[in-house]
């Protein structure tokens, strides 16, 4: 198979040159930064430089991990610091990629992901299916595969194609494919939402083929969309991408693990004794022991005083000075690993929940912030006397919106802490855009000229040959993605959605697709510029289904309640896609694998989760829909389907009673000057750092708005507990050892990141097979498992 793609992704490798010096810094506004300064400006680093071990054929000098900053090569220079510490600059351009073992084990890890992720979207708790697990044993699969598979060379009837069923040792390349294919197919498709709304609902069944190649476009409109950014963010070397280098970490420490290097063995050994270490912990705080994932320590010395349970609580409380030994709650989904994103990322967001939950809530619940007193802690939907609201009763049989009903039971009321969420939700998404312009556009611009560049040679140069560090040099031997791929990827997905939306299918106007198209353009660039240097993805909440919601109250027609979630599946999506593909090609990138065998192997991936995804989808609507629609009561309490009621609540607020019922009231009124704000406080923190130069200790260029705002949107009501522990291992990882002991940090700080998630996500895999999956085994309470409070803050109202 190897011999059958070599013209389709390799071409002559070029020789290795040396080039003038240019941007190394880490910096979220690299202009901002003196040219000839290599280390990474947002935390200081200087150190050594040096690469990793290879025995691999070199297509490139050398290099002494001794040598001085002087003595090395300019096209070294050129790369961050931590990235030449961790990435080979060796490559051997014949090793195999996509093979007869690649196709084995993409299916392998893709389809029984696909079944897990999506089934998981529907129950109280879900099964994880990590990335990380893949990586890890697919590297072990492909040895044994490597050992057990016959040297047969078959051939493909018909044709003069043939490819060898075990073409030689397993290869890095061929480790890196399969955990590509299976981050693209092995997750679950934001179509989910609408397709279950409206048969679960609403009884509409959306035709099979309608669904299936909605969820293929929606994916393959983000993956094409990429290009518009790809040129901008992936070969310039200044921009790191933390999580792809951290994957990229482990691959490099799988791949010299079978040396006889005592350092890689070391490297190993610390890994899995992570990993292990990690898997067995987490048994206590999530399963046998829970008192240990919230030590909040005013309970402990005054268990039974409401004030001081309401402070000190992790659980409904806000928090202060609570710690948790949980790994979940210190390297969560929305936040991502502090041992990954720079330690200033991790400040930021600390100092977003310290004014949240240490400034506003008390300000909420003692003061006089916010009109409305009920529900402060809850994120739901209240009548005015703090009752649930009854959305259901807000629509007709028809599916219309019942004023009736609306106008006996009055206004939609929401606590002070969502109101305020939502606030700094819709400012974050105007403030990226503000951020970049002002703080990077200088950078951008350069890389723009280059490309111009470029375009007036007539496409004589590739992209790698526009840039001359040792990474681009490398890839010159494989052949680029053309530009006319991503063109037809995006023309046969507009197409689809464009036949399927014509068809009545879906619920929303074809006008409103455009719409989405053009805000996804608009803020793929902000987004994908922020995350590249900072690896934090912005939320984008319901930002969305708000958007549509005006947009639709213009509309007699199109009123159909689960139009929000397929609006926000398009807009939401295509951002989402967009940035995991290039991460992915990023992960390519640093491990030399051709441009064209990544982009096929996410393609692949989709080509085979998707389909997984939609039967999973009929499965559980079929098997589960009493439980789901709260007709029968599961005695597990697992199919509750409180994911999409969440989506149905949308429906109805934002479709139905419409953004300007929703927000009539006073309580709202500062919603609409979210954007202002959003615009706003990036030019005056741009301000200060340009026409202050008092100020400078600050480092004001650091103190990014978006993450700040994203850090304030988010809800603490239900968990407050994790962020000061977050903030002391961010600070010991990627402050105090990357500034003091750099070599001990550029060895370990990856790997066991690494090992820490994969171990705590294969913990919870497990816990759900054992605990969860057939008869639910109940952990007794004692007292580290509190029936009333298993932190102990007895005075907290649940």
């Amino acid at each position: 198979m190897a011999s059958v793609l070599s013209r389709f992704i390799r071409k002559r490798a070029a020789p290795v040159t040396s080039s003038s010096q240019n941007d190394g810094s880490l910096d979220p506004s690299p202009s901002i930064v003196k040219r000839n300064e290599k280390y990474d400006a947002e935390i200081g680093v200087r150190g050594n430089s040096g690469a990793s071990d290879s025995d691999e054929k070199k297509t490139s000098p050398a290099i002494d991990p001794d040598d001085s900053e002087e003595d090395l090569p300019d096209d070294i220079k050129e790369i961050p610091l931590i990235v030449r510490k961790i990435v080979s600059l060796e490559d051997d351009p014949t090793l195999p990629t996509i093979t007869f073992r690649y196709f084995v084990l993409a299916f392998f890890f893709v389809a029984p992901g696909a079944v897990l992720y999506q089934m998981g979207l529907y129950r109280t708790t879900s099964s994880a299916y990590p990335v990380l697990f893949v990586q890890i044993a697919s590297h072990y699969c492909g040895l044994w595969l490597a050992k057990v598979l016959p040297a047969w060379e078959i051939r493909v009837p018909g044709t003069k194609w043939s490819f060898n069923l075990n073409p030689g040792p397993w290869s890095p390349k061929e480790h890196v494919l399969v955990t590509v294919t299976a981050a693209s197919g092995a997750t679950s498709n934001a179509a989910w939402s609408t397709i279950s709304l409206a048969q679960l609902y609403f009884d509409t069944k959306i035709p099979a083929a309608a669904c299936i190649f909605f969820m293929w476009a929606i994916v393959f409109l983000g993956y094409a969309m990429a290009a518009l950014v790809r040129q901008l963010l992936l070969y310039d070397p200044i921009y790191v991408w933390p999580y792809s280098l951290m994957q990229t970490s482990v691959f490099e420490t799988l791949r010299k693990s079978s040396t006889d290097s005592w350092i890689a063995r070391k490297q190993k050994y610390v890994f899995f004794g992570a990993f292990v270490a990690v898997f067995f912990w987490q048994f206590l705080p999530e399963y046998v022991f829970p008192f240990l994932s919230s030590l909040s320590f005013l309970c402990w010395v005054a268990p039974h005083n409401e004030i001081a349970n309401f402070i000190g609580g992790g659980i409904g409380g806000m928090g202060f000075l609570n710690l948790s030994l949980d790994w979940s709650n210190i390297s969560t989904g929305t936040l991502t690993n502090p041992m990954i994103v720079p330690f200033w990322t991790t400040a930021v967001l600390s100092v977003a929940f310290v004014v949240n939950c240490w400034i506003l809530i008390p300000a909420a619940k003692w003061g006089n912030l916010g009109s409305w007193k009920h529900s402060l802690m809850s994120n739901r939907i209240f009548l005015e006397n703090g009752t649930r609201y009854p959305v259901d009763s807000l629509m007709t049989p028809d599916l219309r919106f019942n004023v009736t009903a609306y106008e006996e039971l009055g206004p939609i009321y929401m606590g002070t802490q969502t109101i305020w969420s939502l606030f700094f939700d819709y400012a974050s998404y105007i403030s990226a855009l503000t951020w970049m312009i002002l703080f990077g556009w200088p950078q951008i611009k350069a890389t723009l000229g280059k490309i111009r560049e470029r375009t007036k040679s007539r496409g004589k140069e590739t992209v790698n040959e526009t840039y001359n560090d040792r990474l681009n040099v490398l890839m010159r031997a494989y052949k680029e993605v053309p530009l006319w791929w991503y063109l037809v990827l995006f023309l046969v997905s507009f197409t689809t959605i464009i036949t399927i939306l014509g068809c009545g299918y879906f619920f929303i106007p074809i006008w409103t697709f455009f719409v989405a198209l053009f805000t996804t353009g608009l803020m793929i660039v902000p987004f994908s510029w922020l995350y590249s240097f900072s690896a934090f993805q912005v939320p984008i909440g319901s930002f969305n289904e708000l958007l549509y919601g005006y947009m639709i109250q213009a509309s007699s027609t199109h009123r159909h309640p689960a139009g929000a979630s397929a609006y926000g599946s398009l807009a939401g999506d295509i951002w989402y896609r967009a940035q995991y593909m290039l991460q992915d090609q990023k992960i390519g990138h640093y491990c030399h694998v051709s441009p064209r065998a990544i982009f096929f192997s996410q393609i692949f991936g989709e080509f085979i989760g998707v389909p997984i995804n939609y039967g999973i989808i009929q499965w559980v609507i079929k098997e589960k829909r009493d439980y789901l629609l709260g007709l029968r009561t599961d005695s597990l309490n697992q199919w509750t389907g409180q994911a999409l009621a969440n989506y149905y609540t949308y429906g109805v607020q934002y479709v139905l009673v419409g953004p300007k019922r929703l927000f009539a009231q006073h309580m709202y009124s500062p919603s609409p000057y979210a954007f202002l704000f959003g615009a706003g406080a990036p030019f005056v923190i741009w301000s200060l750092h340009k026409y202050v130069p008092q100020l400078k200790f600050l480092k004001l260029q650091l103190w990014n708005v978006t993450i700040f705002c994203s850090g304030m949107s988010v809800f603490y009501g239900n968990l407050s507990t994790g962020y000061i522990s977050r903030f002391i291992v961010g600070y010991i990882s990627m402050r105090y050892f990357l500034r003091k002991r750099f070599e001990t940090w550029r060895r370990y700080n990856f790997l066991i990141a690494a090992a820490l998630d994969a171990g705590f996500n294969f913990a919870l895999l497990a816990m759900f097979v054992i605990f969860s999956s057939g008869k639910v085994v109940v952990m007794p309470n004692w007292w580290g498992n509190n029936e009333q409070s298993v932190e102990r803050c007895f005075a907290l109202d649940s």
